[in-house]
């Protein structure tokens, strides 16, 4: 599940560098939950081929936070901001 989570927060920042038919085949998998059949069945593909597609597209997904990281960095500015808020908390009550 995690896995799935991380995957789809990673779309998120780099839909855009994905092909059309990447696009179209991660968001059928994983957004529109449809099966490998379902989705060789609507586009009218192998199932193997369904699948390199939803794959080739998680590996550039990770291929592109490995390099950028843009993910990563707004987990640590959202992590840097909860604290700066606390801390603000803090000093008032103080």
């Amino acid at each position: 599940m995690d896995n799935i989570v991380y995957l789809t927060n990673l779309y998120d920042y780099y839909e855009s560098l994905l092909t059309e038919k990447q696009k179209a085949y991660f968001q059928d998998y994983y957004f529109n939950n449809l099966s490998l059949a379902e989705i060789s069945e609507n586009n009218n593909v192998s199932r193997t081929a369904a699948h390199k597609q939803i794959k080739e597209a998680e590996n550039k997904l990770k291929f592109y936070e490995e390099k950028l990281k843009l993910y990563e960095k707004s987990l640590k500015i959202k992590e840097i901001i909860k604290n700066l808020k606390e801390k603000e908390e803090i000093e008032k009550l103080i």
